[in-house]
């Protein structure tokens, strides 16, 4: 008999990590083995597991999506990655990518392509959604992308979109400090970092760019 392939699903929205279970659970070749809520939660799970797939939303609450697929990647290697997202944008597939994603499909997929995804990921293949630029992907494996960042947010650092990330959650400065274990100091100037990159002024206007870049939602 063949082993079953064993799958964690991370996703924050209730409704479709449960969606996501009843759906792939009808398959003879999937067990689910564990489910997160927030991109720390899969980190833990993934640890705790090892399971061969994590088929894991890109906008999650906490650790988002594209900092826990590089901290999956580094704590379970052999685990596969399986980017499930609304995005189509450039710098989403790309930072995936770039993160250690194995595959990126979009939340308009498919139950057919969805079981497509899956397959092909575990079989050690790549897979992108077929609205996704081919021309984009093949100049990211070609390695001819532009060094130049073409936008402010491709400008910023990892941390300073952790830290986005976490004031358009509602964090304090303190909290944000404790949170990644830097000092209020250090909060301080990458918020400073971020409002001139960005050219934005308070912690609305951040708010506002963080949704509109996917990173919460509202």
């Amino acid at each position: 008999m063949q082993k079953k392939q064993r799958i964690v699903i991370a996703e924050d929205y209730a409704i479709l990590r449960e969606g996501l279970r009843s759906l792939l659970s009808t398959n003879p070749d999937f067990d689910i083995v564990g489910e997160a809520e927030d991109g720390r939660e899969a980190i833990r799970c993934v640890e705790k597991l090892a399971p061969d797939l994590v088929l894991l939303d890109l906008s999650m609450p906490r650790t988002s999506g594209m900092d826990a697929i590089k901290e999956i990647k580094r704590l379970c290697p052999e685990t596969k990655i399986l980017a499930l997202t609304v995005h189509k944008a450039e710098e989403y597939v790309l930072a995936a990518l770039q993160a250690g994603a194995d595959g990126y499909v979009l939340k308009d997929a498919t139950h057919a392509e969805l079981l497509i995804a899956l397959r092909s990921v575990l079989g050690g293949k790549r897979y992108l959604s077929p609205g996704i630029s081919e021309s984009l992907i093949k100049g990211y494996l070609d390695g001819r992308r532009a060094a130049k960042p073409s936008s402010p947010w491709e400008a910023l650092t990892q941390r300073e979109r952790q830290v986005l990330k976490l004031i358009a959650e509602g964090y304090k400065n303190k909290e944000i400090a404790d949170y990644l274990c830097i000092s209020v100091k250090t909060v301080e100037k990458h918020r400073a970092n971020l409002m001139k990159k960005l050219d934005l002024h308070n912690a609305s206007a951040l708010t506002s760019f963080a949704i509109k870049k996917g990173l919460i939602t509202r």
